[in-house]
């Protein structure tokens, strides 16, 4: 894992040399399925850089990604600083401004997913792009983020659901979770910064053409189009 992380970090100060920007924080294996999939008893977390964000109802080329797949998850938008390495719950929560439906893309350039954590970590937590919901909803009329339900379909037909709790029993947990373990590497979270709580389903394999929306209780919904196939031409 240490490893992992040293490795995230230089490939991060290269990406961050050649003009990109951190706009906030993944986290993943947030849900008690993948820590067992995976053997572990953590989530991980990496960047999320500005150059994978789309737009809601955006299209994104399947040819940018390797192996993709799609999550929907919680994401929160901080208006107050966090710095670990001993942030409380309370004070996670009080740090959060707003709350966005959202999907992610996962990629890996790890044949066939045959990751263990330190692999995923190393590959800035396999974020591979994003999308949010156009207009937040104030924290403070979300009673209990635990309990907000998420329906996502692929081409209008179920794909699979889920809740908040999935995100580490309280998706404000991993906000603190996170806080702290970026204050231990001096990085702290900033007013403005994302934050994406992880998945509420098990991933979903991308094909081209695939229309994917992501309904959330509360929060409204949020889509991405996979753009088709280019067609091939004779050289």
């Amino acid at each position: 894992m240490d490893d992992g992380y040293a490795i995230q970090r230089e490939l991060i100060s290269l990406l961050l040399a050649d003009g990109e920007e951190i706009i906030g924080y993944k986290c993943g294996v947030t849900s008690v399925p993948m820590q067992r999939m995976l053997g572990v008893d953590s989530p991980d977390y990496g960047p999320v850089l500005a150059s994978t964000v789309y737009p809601d109802a955006g299209t994104v080329p399947l040819d940018r990604f390797i192996a993709p797949k799609i999550e929907a998850e919680i994401v929160f938008v901080l208006g107050g600083r966090l710095e670990g390495p001993d942030v409380t719950y309370a004070q996670a929560r009080a740090a959060i401004s707003g709350v966005l439906a959202g999907l992610e893309i996962v990629d890996s350039r790890i044949e066939d997913w045959r990751i263990k954590l330190a692999d995923t970590v190393a590959d800035l937590a396999s974020n591979g792009a994003m999308a949010v919901s156009p207009t937040a909803v104030p924290f403070a009329d979300l009673p209990d983020p635990r309990l907000v339900g998420m329906v996502l379909t692929r081409n209008g037909e179920l794909v699979d659901t889920g809740a908040g709790a999935a995100a580490l029993g309280d998706p404000v947990a991993v906000v603190a979770w996170l806080a702290n373990v970026l204050g231990r590497n001096g990085i702290a979270l900033e007013p403005g910064h994302l934050v994406m709580t992880g998945a509420l389903h098990a991933a979903v394999p991308m094909n081209a053409g695939d229309v994917f929306v992501a309904e959330f209780d509360r929060l409204g919904s949020v889509s991405l189009h996979v753009a088709e196939a280019p067609e091939r031409t004779e050289a």
